[in-house]
C-alpha cells in the first residue's frame, strides 16, 4: 500500500505487466484535435505535450469507476492519515466507508506530523494544542434503545464522536429483532472510543465476551460498567475488564446467567478503585464471589446490593468482618440467609460507617438478628424493612433502642408490628429521628387500651402512615401527643379515620403543617379541612384530598380564604362544582401551581371564566375524566392557558 502513495513516476506503476493487452489502441483515446504529439511508451505514464478534452459525462463515469475500484485497503490507508473532522464527514459518502472508518483504531491512526501535511501552517498552529484533548475528553453521551439500536448507528456514533468531544457515556438497550446490536457494532465503539467511562449493556443477547474483551483492551478509561440481561458474556470478559480498566468504580451485573465467581474475584483484585456494587439474579454468583469481592475491596467498596443469589451465611459474615467502608448496604430476596447470618454481620466490626440499610424479602431477619444488626451500626442513619415475617415488636423497639443515630425509619407489609411496636418504636429512636413511614402493615389494629406513658418524639417532622386499615382514631389521637412538631403527614388509604380523630391531631400539631396527603380517607368532611385552614394555612403547600367523596365546596372556600402558601392542589373526584372554583378563582392572593379536578363530575363548562384566571399561575392542570367539560372548553383553555400543561 506504501508503494501507491510513494509512487514517483521513475518506476513501474505495473511492474507485472501492464494495463491493457495493447496500450496503443486508438480506442482507448479521445479525439485530440490535429497537430497533436503523444509520446507513449509502453508501461509507463503518457507524457502529452497538449491538453487533454474530456466529454463532462466521461469524466464522471471515469471519477465513479475510480472510487469503486478501490479496494477496501487502499481506503483503509487513506483515512487513517485525515484529520478528525475530514475523517467523520468521509463517513457520510456511503455505508462502505463508514464501517471501514469505524474499524480504525486509535493506535492505527497516523501521527500529526503525517495528518498535518494536508493542512496549512497556520491551521496547524492552532489545532496542534487541542486536537488531542478534545478527543479524550469524554463529553458526548448517547444512548439507543429498541429498533434504533443497530451496529450502523453504533459506527456512525464511533466516527462521528471523536472530532466533537470524544464519546464519554453509551447506554444500549436492545431489543430481540434480528437487525439488533451485534459484535461488529460495539467493536467499532472499542476502536474509536478510547475515551469511553460509561457503559450500558441491556437484553444484549447476541454480545459475546469477544467485544467487550476489545472495549477492556481499548477502552482503559472505564469507570462504569452496567450489564443486563447479557447471557453470552461471562467470566471472560471480566477479567479482561479487570485486567485493562483500573479505573473501575461501578459495577452493575442483573440476569446474566454465565456471570460466576471467578470474574467477580478477578474484578475485586485488579480494580483499586471500586467503589459500587450491585449484582442480581445471577445463578453462578456464590459466595466464592462475593466473599472475594468485598474483602479485596475492603477500603474502598461503600455500596453493596445483593439480590436474588444463591449466598448463605458465609456472604454476610464477611461483610460484616470487611466491609470497613460500606455506606450503602440492600439485601433483597437472599433466601439462604438464615437468622445466624444477620447476627454474624450485625457482630462483625465492618458496620461501623453504614448509613444506610435496606432489607427487603429475607426470612432470615429476625429479632435477635435486627438487633444485632442495630447494635454494630452506630452511625445508621436510614433503615427500610420490607416484606419481613418474623420481626416482631420485641424486635423492633430492640433495633430502635440500639441505634442511637437511626433519622429515617421505613416498615412495609411487616404485618407482626402491632401498635406497641410503632409506638414502642417512637419512642425509642432517640433524638435524631426525622421521618417514619409505616406502609401495608397489616398487623396494626386501632385498640383502645393504655399505652404506658412515652416521651414525645421532639424531633420528628415527616410521618406517612399508609393503607393500614386498622390504624383508626385511637390511633391517631396517641400520635398527635407523640409528634408535636409534624410538618409532613400522608395519612392516605386510611378509610377508618374520621373527623375526630384527624381534629384532635390537628390540634397537637404545633409546628405547622406543610405538606398534607388524605387521599382515600373517604370518611373526612368538609370540617376538617375548614379546621385545617383554619390553624395551618398560613404554612400549608401542599394538600391532597383525592377521593374524599364528603369534601365539597365548602372545604374549597375554606382553602380559598385561608391557604395563601398554597402551591399544590388535589381534590380529584371530590364533590366539587362550579361555585368552589369560582370562590378559588376569586381569592388573588393564591399562588396555585398544580391543580387536579380529575373525577369532578360536577364541574361544567361554567367554569371556563375560573380556570383561566386561576390557570395564570398554574403549570399544571389535570382535567381528566371530568364529563361535564366540553372539548370545546378544553381547546380554549389550551389557547389561553399556553404555559400550563394541561390533562384532559
Amino acid at each position: 500500500m506504501s508503494k501507491i502513495f510513494g509512487f514517483t513516476g521513475n518506476d513501474d506503476f505495473c511492474p507485472g505487466g501492464p494495463i491493457y493487452s495493447n496500450p496503443k489502441d486508438s480506442s482507448l483515446f479521445l479525439s485530440l484535435g490535429n497537430h497533436v504529439d503523444v509520446y507513449f511508451p509502453s508501461r509507463k505514464r503518457s507524457r502529452i505535450s497538449a491538453p487533454f478534452v474530456f466529454s463532462e459525462e466521461r469524466l464522471q463515469k471515469k471519477k465513479k469507476a475510480s472510487i469503486d475500484v478501490l479496494p477496501d485497503e487502499c481506503l483503509f490507508e487513506i483515512f487513517r492519515r485525515l484529520p478528525a473532522e475530514e475523517r467523520s464527514a468521509s463517513a457520510c459518502v456511503s455505508k462502505r466507508w463508514l464501517m471501514l472508518l469505524s474499524n480504525i483504531r486509535q493506535e492505527e491512526l497516523c501521527s500529526e506530523k503525517t495528518s498535518a501535511s494536508l493542512k496549512s501552517e497556520d491551521d496547524i498552529a492552532e489545532e496542534k494544542g487541542e486536537d488531542q484533548e478534545i478527543e479524550t475528553q469524554g463529553y458526548l453521551s448517547r444512548s439507543l434503545e429498541g429498533k434504533k439500536a443497530t451496529d450502523v448507528r453504533l459506527a456512525a456514533i464511533a466516527v462521528g464522536a471523536a472530532s466533537r468531544g470524544g464519546l464519554g457515556k453509551l447506554s444500549i438497550r436492545g431489543s430481540n429483532s434480528g437487525r439488533g446490536v451485534t459484535n461488529l457494532g460495539l467493536k467499532a465503539i472499542a476502536h474509536g472510543c478510547p475515551s469511553l467511562r460509561v457503559l450500558s449493556l441491556w437484553n444484549m443477547t447476541s454480545v459475546g465476551d469477544e467485544v467487550l474483551c476489545e472495549i477492556a483492551d481499548g477502552c482503559h478509561l472505564l469507570e462504569k460498567l452496567d450489564l443486563c440481561q447479557c447471557p453470552a458474556i461471562s467470566d471472560k470478559a471480566l477479567f479482561a475488564i479487570a485486567k485493562n480498566c483500573p479505573n473501575l468504580t461501578e459495577l452493575t451485573i442483573e440476569s446474566c446467567s454465565n456471570i460466576g465467581n471467578a470474574g467477580l474475584q478477578a474484578v475485586g483484585r485488579s480494580c483499586p478503585n471500586l467503589k459500587s456494587v450491585s449484582i442480581k439474579n445471577c445463578s453462578l454468583v456464590g459466595d466464592q464471589g462475593i466473599a472475594g469481592l468485598v474483602s479485596s475491596t475492603s477500603f474502598v467498596l461503600s455500596k453493596v446490593k445483593l439480590q436474588a443469589l444463591n449466598i448463605t451465611d458465609v456472604s454476610l459474615a464477611v461483610i460484616g468482618h470487611y466491609g470497613k467502608s460500606i455506606t450503602d448496604l440492600a439485601l433483597t430476596s437472599l433466601p439462604a440467609v438464615s437468622e445466624r447470618g444477620f447476627w454474624v454481620m450485625g457482630n462483625g466490626p465492618g458496620l461501623q460507617k453504614l448509613k444506610s440499610l435496606t432489607i427487603t424479602s429475607c426470612q432470615g431477619v429476625t429479632d435477635v438478628g435486627l438487633e444485632a444488626v442495630g447494635k454494630g451500626s452506630p452511625n445508621l442513619r436510614q433503615f427500610c424493612l420490607r416484606k419481613s415475617s418474623f420481626v416482631s415488636d420485641n424486635g423492633l423497639v430492640a433495633f430502635a433502642r440500639a441505634a442511637g443515630s437511626l433519622e429515617s425509619l421505613q416498615l412495609e407489609e411487616c404485618h407482626r408490628i402491632t401498635q406497641f411496636g410503632f409506638f414502642g418504636a417512637l419512642a425509642n429512636c432517640g433524638t435524631k429521628l426525622k421521618a417514619l413511614s409505616l406502609v401495608c402493615c397489616l398487623g396494626i389494629k386501632d385498640l383502645n387500651v393504655g399505652l404506658p406513658q412515652l416521651s414525645p418524639c421532639e424531633s420528628l417532622k415527616s410521618l406517612c402512615i399508609r393503607n393500614c386499615p386498622g390504624f383508626g382514631n385511637a390511633s391517631l389521637n396517641v400520635l398527635g401527643k407523640l409528634c408535636p412538631q409534624l410538618q409532613h403527614v400522608d395519612f392516605s388509604g386510611l378509610e377508618g379515620v374520621t373527623d375526630s380523630g384527624l381534629l384532635s391531631f390537628l390540634e397537637s400539631c404545633e409546628a405547622g403543617l406543610a405538606k398534607v396527603n388524605l387521599s382515600g380517607c373517604v370518611n373526612l368532611t368538609d370540617k376538617v379541612v375548614s379546621a385545617m385552614a383554619e390553624s395551618h394555612g398560613w404554612t400549608l403547600e401542599m394538600l391532597n384530598l383525592e377521593g374524599c367523596v364528603k369534601i365539597s365546596d365548602v372545604g374549597l372556600v375554606a382553602i380559598a380564604d385561608d391557604c395563601p402558601l398554597l402551591s399544590e392542589l388535589d381534590v380529584s373526584r371530590c364533590a366539587i362544582t362550579d361555585f368552589g372554583l369560582a370562590a378559588l378563582a376569586r381569592a388573588n392572593h393564591l399562588n396555585l401551581q398544580i391543580l387536579s379536578l380529575s373525577g369532578c363530575s360536577l364541574i361544567t363548562d361554567k367554569s371556563m371564566a375560573a380556570l383561566g384566571k386561576t390557570g395564570q399561575t398554574l403549570v399544571g392542570l389535570n382535567l381528566q375524566h371530568c364529563k361535564a367539560i366540553s372539548n370545546s372548553t378544553v381547546d380554549r383553555l389550551l389557547g389561553e392557558l399556553w404555559r400550563c400543561d394541561i390533562l384532559s
